[in-house]
């Protein structure tokens, strides 16, 4: 008996084609619309609940902008770090972006409502739960 391995890697891209960098809308869209149970996420930590946006950030070259509400409150614009395009990762956290949350009061965060604002000018908004899982509006 034979096996054959196949390789999908690669297919369908024209020969030649290389990874994207990811740091426009049409690229990180499909990404961040595939993904938004992982948008953001709550920690329980030291007596308070860190409201972690780590995702977003990691997709952040193809955004202008988020906002951020909990529980009900107008959603507030929350600060990104700049896309490091001249890096060889331009969606890369580095030690110098700070840190990718928010504290609040142990247990205070019931639901979030994020908005996403592409680099195309579109926008996106989702409201989830604790768990990070998304709610009907």
């Amino acid at each position: 008996m034979s096996v054959v391995m196949l390789s999908l890697w690669g297919a369908g891209l024209p020969v030649g084609a290389s990874s994207a960098p990811f740091t426009t809308a049409a690229e990180v869209k499909p990404i961040l619309s595939a993904t938004k149970a992982n948008w953001v996420s709550v920690r329980e930590y030291e007596g308070q609940d860190l409201l972690y946006v780590t995702h977003l950030w990691s997709w952040r070259c193809g955004l202008n902008g988020m906002r951020i509400g909990v529980n009900g409150a107008e959603p507030v614009t929350w600060p990104m770090p700049p896309c490091h395009e001249d890096q060889a990762a331009p969606n890369a956290i580095l030690p110098e972006d700070g840190l990718p949350y928010g504290t609040f009061p142990l247990g205070s965060i019931q639901q979030i409502t994020i908005d996403v604002f592409y680099d195309d000018m579109t926008m996106e908004t989702l409201k989830v739960n604790r768990l990070g899982q998304p709610i009907s509006p």
